[in-house]
């Protein structure tokens, strides 16, 4: 199918790379069919590009490259239902990012809300966990502190 998008022009999406959220996304539930489309630069991001609204994408990435074993979560069996997961379904896992126009080092994942998708059946979910994931984990080691910074000499 041809589909046109604000950020990447003209793309051929074939039926089979559709990804659908039943529930849709926290804040974007009428919006329920995406595409994965890889990033532009040698950078890890991926890009799920709406189908049903040309403006809307989200820059993801798999926790596994910035948090190796450091995230792991508990899958519900109602989540599980709703991709039709089954034994041997090939699961995955994505975190949205948010990249600060004014500052782009400054990357944040979202590890409270992480994309779940059966790789399988094409369907995925917006889990939400407990508040102990951060919203916003900064995905790069971040700067000394001004606080932090050797005090400057009192010179007269």
């Amino acid at each position: 199918m041809k589909y046109t998008s604000s950020r990447f022009g003209a793309l051929d999406v074939v039926d089979e790379s559709v990804l659908t959220f039943p529930s849709g996304m926290l804040g974007f539930p009428e919006n329920r069919r995406y595409v994965l489309l890889d990033h532009d630069t040698a950078a890890p991001f991926k890009w799920l590009q709406s189908l049903e609204e040309p403006a809307l994408a989200f820059v993801i990435m798999d926790p596994d490259l910035f948090l190796a074993n450091d995230y792991r979560i508990d899958v519900s069996d109602d989540a599980m239902a709703e991709v039709q997961a089954g034994a041997s379904d090939d699961l995955s896992t994505a975190v949205v990012l948010t990249i600060p126009s004014d500052d782009p080092g400054r990357v944040t994942a979202n590890l409270r809300g992480p994309l779940l998708m059966n790789l399988r059946t094409k369907l995925c979910k917006q889990l939400v966990l407990s508040e102990e994931f951060p919203t916003r984990h900064p995905l790069f080691p971040a700067t000394m502190p001004q606080s932090a910074e050797a005090p400057k000499s009192a010179e007269g």
